[in-house]
Formats: structure tokens, C-alpha cells, sequence
């Protein structure tokens, strides 16, 4: 039989799309520098058989698959490679459970993450990660990419509350790895060695996650305003040092402000050239001051405890909508580069001597308190020597965020946009090891071909 018979037999008719426009569409995530083939199908299966049955039919066939959620990814991980099957998952979007007794979730991959956050809240429990892209990315998007967030500092990021998967391999089989309690060592973390892999190990089909008792006490937030990103990163160094562990602690400078004013009013723009947004969320007053003095005596031009919970509120969320105001002036090159805190500062002033070099504009936002920068290079549309230059940049600083004994992604995953840099990072010794393993779980490489290796 040929590959579109067998397809056609794997799923309902409606289950599969072959309109051109339709398949271009979901062809790419929001990385708009990385590459995207042309598929030949697009499937949206309902349940798990359906997506054994799909990746049975292109394994029989060596008929690359390429897995994705809601496509928010931004390096280019989700994007199509010439013939493959588009396996969309964001329509198996139930949440099965919510255990209140063992604080645990069961979702299929494609519930948005901010769904699940309300749907714990309704029983006084939390699901920590949140990635920016929280009210429209998915728990299967951020398993595959072991996404992280604002609040991650504190909490840590996805592969620290998913505790276990069912995974359809690359031979079309159904397994489930992991536990559902709270302690367990038998055999190798498989669960662990998929959060992450981007589905190129395998495909997500149900999470179970840890989950937390929400906090009792309101987050105080403290800001503070700094006449440059070096003295900004001084001040999270001093954070480091201090050993407080707030549960964000934000970097926005003045450009993304700008640009989110611009699209929302929202009336921000003034408030300093780069804003650390920190957040204490124990009650702790002494906590608080502790965060304030060290923004204080890194040389803050000012900085405030806010009380207003809205007030607190409207600057974490223009630190969320900078990425997408920042879209609305061009092309956006995202960096995703994660140093030593201690080294924050030296790591900012090598992006500014970058920019300079290189005569690009970077806006600077950071998940600043655990050393994740996410650098954006912005470049006029059509501007294709600006482009060019831009991409010159983008490398310089995954070589500095190397040499500063850092990596070159902290969350977005790797993709695309980041396999120089990763190989550069971790060396062919090591990445013998990343291919003996793809190798034993995906001996034909159907599963997301091209990608980080």
C-alpha cells in the first residue's frame, strides 16, 4: 500500500489535512530566522491509538515525523523538514486528573499551561512553570522543550515536576515511563531523558505532573530602575550573593518597555532605562527589604516596594508581552543564553559591545535571577545587511555565553537555531553520546530529523 493509504487507515478522514495552506501554516513555530520544509500531510489525532497508529504508518514507511503543540517555540524545533507528517497534538487537550491527596496532575499534551494553573487553583494547588508564553503554549510543548519561566529562580523549571509520560516510540509502540509517586529509582529516568528532547526521542501523549500547595501569603514586589543593563546585573549578582531566593527577580530594559507601551498604553516607558522586577512571595518584610537593599547598593537610580497588587501586576505582565510588542517593529532574533549569576554582569556588557560591533539593536529581557538573558536582536524588515548582521551577533554571544562557562539555551531548546552552538558547547565526545541514544530509540531517525543534533 502506499504511505497515504496507510495514513488514510490510521485516522478518521477529518483527522488529516493536506491543504497547502492549512499544512504551511502550522510548517513553523515563532522563530522566524529558522528554515521550515514543505510537509506532505498535517494529522491531528484525538487520542493516543490515534498517534501509535500514525507513527507506526510512517515508520513503516521512513516517513519523517514532526511533533508540535501550539507552535510558540522559538528556535525553530517544531518546523517542518521536506516530507514529513505534521503530527499537531494540540487538539488532545483534556485534563484526565487532578489528584488533591497526592498533589498531582494527568493532561494530555495539548492543555495550555495557564488552563492547568487554573484548573489546580480550583483546589488550593499550583503548577509552578511558567514560561511567557503561558496563556497559549502547552504542557507537551513545554515538556519537549523543558521550558521554564518567571518563576523557575525559585521553583525550577518543567523537567522538575513532570514525574511521568506516556510516550509513542519510533516503532509505533504505546509505553509509560516515570511514577506517579513521590520517590522512585527503579532503572534509568526515562522521563527525564524525554522532557527536553524535543520530540526526537519519542512522542508525548500524556503528562503527569507534580503539583504544589498554592503560597498563602500575596507576592510583594520590589522594583528597581538602573541607568544601565552592567549596574542592573550588579544588582543580581548582589541577589546571588545574598543567598535570598526571591520567586522572580525580571530584567526589562527601556526598548521593550517602550515597545510595549506602544502597543498596550500601558504607560511604563518612563519608569528607567532597565527595571529589575523582583517578587518575595513568604511574607517575609525582611526578605523584601533584604531584595530592595540589594538593588539599593548596586546603584539603583531608584527603587519602591510596591503595595498595589494591580500596580505589581501590569509590570510582570509588560515583562510577559515584550517578546510579541518587540514582533510588531520587525523581525526578531531571540537569544536564550544562561550564564553563572555571579557573571550576569560581564555577560550584559558583552551584549552591548556586540550591538555596538555589530550595529544592531538588542533589546534586553531576563529571567535575570537564575542567569537566563534573552537577548533580541531586532532588525527592519527587509533589511537583509542588517540580517546578516544581526546573525553575526547572535553567534558572538552564544560563544561568550560558552566561554563564561554557561550554555547556549536555558529554555527554549536547541532546534534549530542553536546546533552550532550546542556542539560547540558540549563537545564531540559528549554528543557521541546524544547520538548513541537517538540511535537506540529512533534507529531510522523519523522522529523530528534535523533537530539538535
Amino acid at each position: 500500500m502506499q504511505f497515504s493509504e496507510v495514513l488514510s487507515a490510521a485516522l478518521p478522514s477529518n483527522r488529516i489535512v493536506t491543504d497547502p495552506d492549512v499544512v504551511a501554516a502550522y510548517s513553523r513555530d515563532q522563530a522566524a530566522w529558522a528554515p521550515a520544509g514543505q510537509a506532505v500531510a498535517l494529522v491531528r489525532p484525538e487520542n493516543a491509538e490515534q498517534v501509535r497508529r500514525v507513527v507506526a504508518a510512517c515508520a513503516e514507511h521512513r516517513v519523517p515525523i514532526v511533533p508540535r503543540g501550539a507552535g510558540t517555540g522559538l528556535s525553530g524545533g517544531a518546523n517542518a523538514v521536506d516530507g514529513c507528517v505534521l503530527l499537531a497534538l494540540d487538539g488532545m487537550d483534556r485534563i484526565l486528573e487532578i489528584d488533591t491527596d497526592e498533589q498531582l496532575a494527568v493532561v494530555q499534551p495539548g492543555v495550555v499551561n495557564d488552563r492547568l494553573r487554573a484548573a489546580a487553583a480550583e483546589h488550593g494547588l499550583w503548577y509552578p512553570p511558567d514560561p511567557a508564553s503561558s496563556p497559549w503554549s502547552t504542557i507537551g510543548g513545554n515538556a519537549a522543550t523543558n521550558a521554564g519561566g518567571v518563576c523557575c529562580v525559585k521553583y525550577g523549571v518543567t523537567r522538575d515536576y513532570v514525574l511521568g509520560l506516556q510516550v509513542v516510540t519510533a516503532a509505533g509502540d504505546l509505553v509509560r515511563v516515570g511514577r506517579r509517586t513521590r520517590k522512585g529509582v527503579a532503572g534509568y529516568d526515562l522521563a527525564g531523558l524525554f522532557v527536553g528532547s524535543e520530540g526526537t526521542l519519542g512522542v508525548i501523549t500524556e503528562i503527569t505532573v507534580r503539583l504544589l500547595r498554592l503560597p498563602e501569603s500575596p507576592p510583594m514586589t520590589i522594583v528597581g530602575a538602573f541607568d544601565s543593563l552592567v549596574s542592573a546585573g550588579r544588582a543580581v549578582a548582589a541577589v546571588a550573593a545574598s543567598g535570598i531566593t526571591p520567586s522572580a527577580l525580571e530584567l526589562v530594559d527601556r526598548y521593550c518597555l517602550r515597545a510595549v507601551d506602544d502597543w498596550k498604553n500601558m504607560g511604563l516607558a518612563d519608569l528607567g532605562d532597565v527595571l529589575l522586577l523582583g517578587r518575595v512571595d513568604t511574607g517575609d518584610e525582611e526578605e523584601a527589604a533584604a531584595l530592595q537593599a540589594c538593588f539599593d547598593e548596586a546603584g539603583a537610580v531608584f527603587s519602591t516596594r510596591s503595595t498595589d497588587a494591580e500596580e505589581a501586576e501590569a509590570l510582570f505582565s509588560a515583562r510577559r508581552l515584550a517578546y510579541p510588542a518587540l514582533e510588531r517593529l520587525g523581525p526578531v532574533l531571540t537569544e536564550d543564553v544562561c550564564v553563572p549569576r555571579g557573571l550576569v554582569p560581564e555577560m550584559l556588557a558583552r551584549i552591548e559591545r556586540h550591538a555596538r560591533t555589530h550595529d544592531v539593536h538588542i533589546a534586553n529581557i531576563a529571567h535575570a535571577g537564575d542567569g537566563n538573558l534573552h537577548p533580541l536582536i531586532v532588525v527592519p524588515a527587509g533589511d537583509e545587511e542588517a540580517r546578516a548582521r544581526a546573525q553575526l551577533a547572535f553567534e558572538a554571544i552564544l560563544d561568550d555565553a560558552i566561554a563564561l562557562g554557561g550554555t547556549v539555551t536555558g529554555e527554549h531548546g536547541v532546534g534549530l537555531l542553536k546546533k552550532r552552538g550546542m556542539h560547540a558547547e558540549l563537545g564531540e565526545d559528549v554528543l557521541a553520546l546524544h547520538r548513541a541514544i537517538k540511535s537506540a530509540l529512533d534507529p531510522a531517525g523519523i522522529l523530528n530529523p534535523g533537530k539538535i543534533i
